[in-house]
């Protein structure tokens, strides 16, 4: 027989947590943007900035609010956690304010960024399976052995209530609330910011966010029963998850109104924008809800919207390809390649023409290709960034005029 939502977590659990937490998490801002709210039709978007957050993300909150829970043996013999990088600085966080060891198992995909922060925490870091559920697998079998509590990322009450502290935020910090849109992995944020929502009996939507490459949420609810995906597929490995188990489905079945998907190109986009626009870094997997926002996936129209960037753990690499990705998809970015009759000191007129048009040089380097109808010209290949298609064509045909310079293609597609 399933528990409801009540019999799990309740608004009191989540209050409980607060003062648990409260000397350890930051009360993070809510930064409202004018031009979110233009591009998605909203009367207000407002960012909740998760990813200035103890560790870059929201995970501290579950996490601590678990293990400040656990009993004197318990601490004595050890945690060990599952993680795709975020629920593990969480976890290696709390065990160091707590002085308990930790040992965080992640898999192949996570970043170096977030092992190396989980590391810098005192945890073991333990690097097995290509997906999470291989890690999460083996994480389960090295606790059975070695007698070590298991805190799992999401399907844990405790780890529920305390990323619902989220919500009694935003209640505080946007009473006119309408709308929160909330990635979701295994589940366990959009549960507690859920649970939270609900209670306040204020007829607030709660919308799940999920990439294309891992949508399993939607399937279940629908069918009213747990749907596990074969694998996942997505950029956003920070909420690539094959499924939601009892204790995220059982609360999510009741206090979320909706799932959509979004695709990891617009996920990209999202990431860009923030950067550009609200001078923030987010990871993919934070970024999810602002592309659900700016989709044509929910009508938001009038409303105040809450959208939770629940974190910012990305490498400064990762980060400058999904912006550039983000570029083309935007059609903001222009892969270009040329002959340059007289390398490399053509190369300053093109360096010149590029910023007299107002555009961005990203990449102008030599290129291994041929340029068959150029053959004594030497072949360069050309990325640059500009405010639309019209704009980087004019810069294209500024280059093409100069002497010497040929462009032999030009592409806003990434090959």
């Amino acid at each position: 027989m399933s528990r409801g939502r009540e019999d799990l977590v309740s608004l009191a659990d989540v209050e409980a947590a607060r003062e648990r937490i409260a000397d350890v998490v930051h009360r993070t801002p809510l930064d409202t943007s004018r031009t979110f709210a233009e591009m998605s039709g909203a009367a207000s978007v407002g960012l909740k900035l998760e990813n200035v957050q103890r560790t870059g993300s929201f995970k501290i909150r579950g996490a601590y609010n678990k293990m400040a829970q656990l009993s004197t043996a318990e601490r004595d013999a050890g945690v060990i956690a599952s993680s795709a990088g975020n629920h593990a600085q969480g976890v290696a966080l709390a065990g160091d304010l707590l002085d308990v060891e930790t040992t965080i198992v992640v898999p192949e995909v996570t970043p170096a960024a977030k092992i190396e922060a989980t590391r810098s925490y005192g945890a073991e870091v333990v690097v097995q399976g290509d997906i999470y559920e291989r890690s999460y697998e083996y994480a389960i079998e090295r606790a059975d052995e070695t007698g070590a509590t298991f805190v799992h990322p999401f399907d844990d009450e405790a780890i529920v209530a305390g990323q619902g502290t989220i919500g009694l935020e935003l209640l505080e910090q946007y009473p006119d609330l309408d709308t929160v849109l909330v990635a979701i992995g295994g589940g366990g944020l959009v549960a507690g910011i859920g649970t939270v929502l609900d209670a306040a009996e204020r007829g607030i939507r709660v919308i799940g966010v999920q990439p294309d490459g891992a949508s399993h949420a939607k399937p279940s609810l629908e069918a009213g029963e747990i749907r596990e995906l074969a694998d996942v597929d997505t950029v956003a490995e920070g909420i690539a998850d094959t499924r939601m188990l009892e204790t995220t489905f059982e609360i999510a079945r009741e206090v979320v109104d909706d799932v959509v998907s979004v695709g990891d190109r617009e996920i990209a986009a999202a990431v860009t924008l923030l950067a550009e626009r609200a001078k923030t870094i987010a990871e993919s997997a934070g970024a999810a809800p602002l592309a659900a926002a700016l989709s044509d996936e929910i009508d938001l129209e009038g409303e105040t919207v809450a959208v939770v960037i629940s974190g910012g753990n990305v490498n400064l690499t990762e980060h400058a390809e999904l912006t550039r990705t983000g570029l083309h998809e935007l059609e903001r970015y222009a892969e270009a390649r040329l002959a340059l009759a007289d390398w490399p000191t053509a190369v300053g007129d093109v360096v010149e023409t590029v910023e007299s048009q107002g555009a961005e040089l990203d990449v102008l380097e030599r290129a291994r290709y041929t340029a068959v109808d150029h053959p004594n010209r030497t072949p360069v290949t050309l990325g640059l960034a500009g405010s639309g298609p019209a704009h980087l064509d004019g810069v294209l045909e500024a280059l093409e005029a100069l002497e010497g310079v040929s462009v032999v293609d030009r592409s806003l597609e990434i090959e």
